[in-house]
């Protein structure tokens, strides 16, 4: 067994000190012991990133420049499109190591990456269908992380069945192409430590209630259901024009929401469909960076919480890669929205502990990733902070993770392990040099074309 010992370490049941842990041979927690040996680096769970679209990461930047009219979710979504039309095969392996190695200096352990860029440019399959899913999980197998992979049936342009636009075409999938994607899907993965499966019908705008309903028929009971649902005011007014209902309503009225979904976004859900989606059980994921910057709005995390509701929390777009700094956006946003402060905090708590428990039980709910936190029986997944930082100066506790969220400046987390071996050292992956000269190559030849 592999032994590694903190001088503090955050447990389910609150910090302990001088904590040793003890790993086996697969990379899972064997024994946590308290009030062991002395160590010196500080503990924390590694986070789930249940929202990735790890393309994206290629094109951040690109879209901060005001168009002719007013900029929308729906003038980036075309820009998008525009960019995504270049990509081969090599190019989406390339940025997604990269996203990945620098989702693991930034504290995630686990990515759900939901994957809609399946076809070639002209929207044929690739002889193998799973192509670009092999290359994802090439990707996770390069950086280490570990892969919640989330194939994407994606069949429309709209809300209730209207033919997709040609921007989508490398997206589609009829729902036999799409059982024969998953399959592949279940092989790429299979040898790939730490991996596991989820489904993901991309959205209502993608899918009908009767697609997403045989969707959910194909997945196995132990895998994960994931869908966009209200991230757009101009998606809900759709919805109630088309369906008669909201987004999420329409979802839950048809039976389909339970503990094994998560709702992505879900920005303009209501407090009366927000309640049921809590007492469901599922969970919905935050992707606050992103939603800033494509403007989509502020969700009601302070009455969704309030209702029992449980989240996560992932990177989207790639613009901006920081587990901290999707949590310090989520917190600030109701700072903001309600003009208070310590919004998710419980009263006498920190902030800093509540967000990043929440994110880690959520995450790992929606990314079925089995056991949670620094438990025994769960994968050795850490996020190791240095005491000697500046941020962490005459720290002990949970002010770690509120300094962390709030204060904290680069090299603030040291190393990260995953499965019990450190993948991040000194805060650097080491395959992120290589990585940066691929990305750097290929978005070369994509711009300058």
């Amino acid at each position: 067994m592999r032994k590694l010992v903190f001088s503090e370490a955050l447990l389910p049941d609150g910090w302990q000190r001088n904590v040793c842990v003890e790993i086996d041979v697969e990379g899972r927690i064997a024994t946590v012991t308290p009030d062991a040996e002395p160590g010196h680096l500080i503990a924390v769970p590694g986070l789930p990133n249940l929202h990735s679209h790890a393309f994206q990461r290629g094109m951040a930047g690109l879209t901060e420049h005001a168009g002719d009219s007013e900029d929308s979710f729906w003038t980036w979504r075309a820009l998008m499109y525009r960019f995504l039309a270049h990509l081969t095969p090599d190019d989406v392996e390339a940025i997604a190591t990269l996203a990945y190695a620098e989702m693991l200096e930034a504290g995630f352990t686990r990515v759900g990456e939901f994957h809609y860029l399946h076809h070639d440019p002209d929207g044929a399959p690739y002889a193998d269908r799973a192509e670009m899913a092999a290359r994802i999980a090439a990707a996770a197998q390069a950086t280490g992380i570990n892969l919640t992979l989330l194939p994407c049936f994606y069949a429309h342009g709209e809300i209730g069945g209207a033919p997709p636009v040609a921007g989508q075409r490398r997206f589609l999938n009829d729902l036999d192409g799409y059982a024969a994607l998953v399959e592949g899907s279940r092989r790429a993965i299979a040898r790939l430590p730490g991996a596991s499966l989820g489904l993901a019908p991309h959205s209502l705008r993608a899918a009908t209630i009767e697609e997403i309903r045989a969707v959910t028929g194909m997945a196995q009971p132990d895998e994960p259901l994931h869908i966009h649902a209200a991230e757009q005011v101009k998606e809900v007014e759709a919805a109630l024009r088309i369906l008669g209902l909201p987004p999420i309503a329409a979802l839950l009225d048809a039976g389909l929401i339970d503990a094994r979904w998560c709702l992505i976004h879900a920005t303009h859900g209501t407090e009366a469909e927000l309640g049921r989606v809590a007492t469901a059980g599922a969970v919905v994921g935050v992707c606050p960076i992103t939603e800033s910057n494509l403007g989509d709005g502020i969700f009601p995390a302070i009455a969704y919480r309030a209702a029992g509701g449980r989240f996560g929390i992932g990177t989207d777009s790639n613009v901006l890669i920081s587990a901290p700094a999707e949590l310090r956006t989520l917190e600030y946003s109701q700072r903001l929205a309600l003009r208070t402060r310590n919004a998710l905090a419980p009263r006498g708590g920190s902030t800093g502990r509540s967000l990043w428990q929440s994110a880690v039980d959520g995450g790992a709910q929606a990314l079925a990733a089995g056991p949670a936190g620094i438990v025994p029986g769960a994968f050795a997944d850490l996020v190791l902070l240095d005491p000697d930082h500046p941020a962490f100066a005459a720290r002990s506790g949970d002010r770690h993770l509120d300094s962390l969220i709030f204060a904290a400046r680069a090299g603030a987390i040291h190393d990260v392990w995953v499965r019990g071996a450190r993948v991040v050292e000194a805060g650097i992956h080491p395959a992120r040099e290589a990585a940066e000269r691929r990305v750097a190559a290929t978005l070369a030849r994509i711009l300058g074309a």
